[in-house]
């Protein structure tokens, strides 16, 4: 081969080589992302439907820190899917393995292309957003989904055993339904029981088994424990039941109980806030203690049944006229005698 060839050769392999990576060692991306792996893996590469769990920092090209779940302690687990977006980075997760870490740019041009879009002066012209990814595990669907079940079934366990010891600690007996349920009469009453449809007036203190009071109807109890409710009003609550308006705990309990009754509810997350939580202070599979007073309660108001239109009197058909009959020639029949 002649020497002019070999250099014409090695010059367009030069030139391509820069056109994938820059000066500093990025590669880019036909986007215009640019993309440098810190710490490359000889692990299989990440594909469609995989589940990964990642750490990253968000930050400007001035290293200003948007965001950063290193140090927020909440690692990122989501489905690796085709992207919708430049930002979403689904089109670069295919490019590393468990354990990588890299550092990812995309142009800000690229994010307010949208001209009705309000760009932030820390993002000028020309400028990246950026972020610092460190891939901690992958998974397949079924594996992860494994891995979800087996969690669920040990925080389930040990809300059962939490529950368990509360009942012991507290030397309570309570009685318990069939969806799991426990209830104890704390002042039993002989009025009647609502149904589904009625209404019912409650008054309510909820607590976690920790004994940090949550929620309160009454305002002592509310004060005493120093909930923040502005603009609370206290009052019994007023909701119909059958309706959904409360947890299945509620529902269920609140028809075993007399009008003018207390109880206090030991209530599952099945039948509570189950594995998602709810606020700060219900974490997820937390059993509840809700102390209750069944207030008053107003019956469903029955449909009146439409009295049925009488009648119209059945119309006699006139007696049909009958024809004289024929004379005879014998001598004619005798009238019954009319009776007085």
């Amino acid at each position: 081969m002649k020497l002019k060839t070999i250099i014409t050769l090695s010059l367009m392999i030069a030139s391509m080589y820069t056109f994938a990576q820059d000066n500093n060692g990025f590669t880019r991306l036909p986007n215009q992302v640019q993309y440098k792996i810190y710490t490359p893996n000889n692990g299989a590469k990440i594909k469609l439907n995989d589940v990964i769990t990642f750490n990253f920092t968000q930050k400007t090209d001035k290293d200003s820190v948007l965001f950063s779940s290193f140090t927020a302690g909440r690692p990122v687990t989501i489905a690796v899917q085709p992207s919708q977006n430049i930002t979403d980075l689904m089109y670069f997760f295919p490019l590393l393995s468990e354990k990588d870490s890299a550092l990812v740019k995309i142009p800000a041009d690229s994010l307010f292309a949208d001209s009705s879009m309000q760009r932030p002066a820390f993002f000028p012209k020309g400028s990246t957003l950026q972020f610092v990814i460190r891939i901690d595990k992958v998974q397949s669907m079924e594996q992860a989904m494994a891995a979800q079940q087996r969690l669920m079934d040990s925080l389930k366990t040990a809300e059962v055993n939490t529950l368990n010891k509360y009942i012991a600690d507290n030397k309570l007996n309570p009685t318990k339904t069939a969806s799991g349920l426990m209830y104890i009469i704390t002042q039993p009453s002989v009025k009647s029981k609502p149904v589904a449809g009625d209404t019912v007036l409650v008054n309510y203190t909820g607590r976690t088994l920790e004994g940090k009071v949550f929620d309160s109807s009454i305002e002592s109890n509310a004060k005493q424990a120093g909930l923040e409710q502005p603009g609370r009003t206290y009052e019994p609550i007023s909701l119909t039941l059958g309706e959904g308006q409360v947890i299945k705990g509620w529902e269920e309990g609140l028809l075993l109980l007399n009008e003018g009754s207390r109880s206090t509810f030991l209530i599952p997350s099945d039948l509570a806030y189950g594995p998602r939580g709810a606020g700060a202070d219900i974490k997820p599979f937390s059993s509840l203690v809700f102390d209750i007073e069944l207030v008053k309660v107003k019956p469903a108001k029955k449909a009146q049944t439409a009295t049925p239109a009488a009648k119209p009197a059945a119309t006699k058909k006139p007696a049909a006229t009958k024809k004289p009959a024929a004379k005879k020639t014998t001598t004619p029949a005798k009238k019954a005698p009319v009776k007085k």
